[in-house]
């Protein structure tokens, strides 16, 4: 094994694996640790059935579903229910992530390879343990090749 790495990642799930992806593109030099084998890259991820939070996407509208960035903020905030002060760093990850959704995610994960059904599923609508309604539209988009398909680009 080198020694030399500008960077260990801890754990090949999807959020390991991207993060290699990304820093080698940097050109930086990686080594990821994980306690399950090789055949096991990707964790859950590859478990999944590959659907991505995405906001405001041409599946959506052709679907004729009105989604947008603020919308999906109120509802993720209206579920979250951040109201005490060590929700500040949940907040601020959520207030980036819908912001990833609904600018940059899905070409960049097109520009990588990954391919979507033109539909749009209705997941994750809150209820449960759920404070708020959860998603108020369809956005769960589902990649072709479902979880093994989000991971192939990163693998």
């Amino acid at each position: 094994m080198a020694d030399d790495a500008d960077v260990i990642i801890v754990g090949a799930g999807l959020a390991g694996l991207v993060a290699a992806a990304e820093l080698a593109e940097a050109g930086k030099k990686i080594i990821i640790v994980d306690q399950e084998p090789e055949q096991s890259l990707g964790g859950q991820a590859f478990w999944s059935f590959g659907g991505l939070f995405l906001v405001d996407s041409p599946e959506q509208r052709r679907m004729r579903i009105r989604d947008s960035h603020d919308l999906a903020l109120e509802d993720w905030l209206g579920t979250a229910a951040f109201d005490r002060p060590e929700d500040f760093w949940p907040r601020k990850w959520a207030e980036a992530y819908v912001g990833f959704a609904a600018g940059e995610k899905r070409s960049w994960l097109m520009q990588r390879g990954l391919k979507f059904f033109p539909v749009v599923g209705w997941a994750e609508r809150g209820g449960g343990n759920a404070i708020g309604h959860g998603n108020s539209v369809p956005r769960f988009h589902i990649t072709w090749g479902t979880g093994p398909g989000v991971l192939e680009p990163f693998v």
